[in-house]
């Protein structure tokens, strides 16, 4: 069973439902793109979860099934998923020596610097995306950090629901080196994890914690899928996790992959996932909904060694959205050489712009994305 939830619903997944046939349950996002009778109701939604997998395109759909599918192991999977500070307790024989501690948002300015480990990341316990999330190399920037983080907190207060992003309750936890990458996968019956994707996630600087741009290509997919398929699968065992799609947030330093976040429900928010089918030909709501594994030896021999990606036009937190008037898209799409989808998304109600599929043959180019000054974009009045 699919649920639909905003912020964001592809054409591609209302058209592969379609095609497939999958039950999509009935609530106010749904009937935009499906009649009544297509659709699940409500109070039978506990009987297709028991029988069916279930996956969401957002997670603001917690909220609501975690009051209408008390009791079932979804719920408690997800709520595992959600508390950085939980998940960080379950994987903890994986990793003994990992550094991290669960403080409530009024504990932080009275946490003595003699407790904790240089360099960190501070962040929601619960949290989506990057918001809330903020590296700290040494004393002095903590300090800085506490002393703008009420200003930082109300910006982003509203934005999501408490089960997507709460603010009250925060983790300290080690930095972690290496290259960051994300992973959209599901956990079979077993608890064995079939990858559909692996993207890396580069930065434009040691402070950047944007989601910018991720990119997926034959060379990441080759090196990295048994070295990742090996870390879930301990994952899915530890933690018991069975029949359950994520997007999985980790770095690997090239000796040691380590988990930042396990997301549940879902794959690469706002339906991002799409990527996977432009780059790959595989239908990633399909494979997980069949429990279909896709042939990475067969799919990577007939690619070559072009670069997929997907970036976001992000609407910079210094301007007012409600001021903006114009967002030239041209003079935007100037820096993508070959864009293969371009997804405009209404500004005024979401943090971005625009979402944007895209192939090259440099790096260079996402390198540039990762520069650019949105500002230079947008007019307001």
């Amino acid at each position: 069973m699919i649920i639909l939830e905003k912020p964001y619903v592809s054409d591609f997944l209302v058209k592969k439902k379609k095609k497939n046939k999958f039950s999509v349950l009935d609530n106010e996002v749904a009937r935009e793109y499906f009649a009544n009778n297509e659709l699940v109701p409500a109070e039978k939604s506990k009987e297709f979860a028991q029988k069916e997998l279930v996956y969401s395109n957002s997670e603001n759909s917690i909220d609501w099934i975690l009051n209408n599918l008390k009791g079932s192991r979804l719920v408690d999977m997800i709520a595992l998923s959600k508390n950085k500070a939980r998940f960080r307790s379950a994987i903890k024989q994986i990793f003994p020596d990992y550094f991290f501690k669960e403080v409530s948002y009024s504990e932080i300015k009275n946490i003595s610097t003699n407790y904790l480990k240089f360099p960190l990341i501070l962040k929601p316990a619960v949290g989506f995306l990057s918001f809330g999330v903020f590296p700290v190399q040494n004393e002095q920037e903590w300090a800085e950090t506490i002393s703008k983080l009420d200003s930082e907190i109300e910006k982003i207060k509203g934005i999501f629901p408490l089960n997507v992003v709460d603010t009250d309750k925060f983790i300290i936890e080690q930095m972690i080196e290496g290259d960051e990458f994300a992973v959209d996968a599901y956990f079979d019956g077993n608890g064995d994890a079939n990858i559909l994707n692996i993207y890396m996630h580069p930065f434009f600087n040691g402070k950047d914690v944007s989601d910018r741009a991720y990119f997926t290509s034959k060379s990441i997919l080759s090196k990295h899928l048994p070295i990742f398929k090996k870390l879930l699968d301990k994952i899915g065992k530890v933690a018991g996790y069975k029949n359950f799609p994520f997007h999985l947030e980790l770095r690997y330093d090239g000796k040691m992959a380590i988990p930042i976040e396990l997301n549940p429900l879902r794959f690469c928010g706002w339906c991002i996932t799409d990527i996977t089918y432009f780059a790959w030909g595989v239908n990633i709501y399909e494979h997980f909904l069949k429990q279909q594994k896709p042939d990475w030896n067969k799919i990577l021999a007939e690619k070559d060694d072009s670069i997929y990606y997907f970036t976001i036009g992000d609407i910079p937190n210094c301007i007012d959205k409600n001021k903006i008037i114009n967002i030239d898209y041209d003079k935007y799409l100037e820096n993508i050489s070959n864009p293969l989808e371009i997804r405009k998304i209404n500004y005024k109600n979401n943090p971005i712009f625009a979402i944007v599929f895209a192939k090259t043959d440099s790096f260079d180019e996402i390198k540039n994305l990762l520069a650019l000054n949105m500002s230079d974009f947008i007019t307001c009045i």
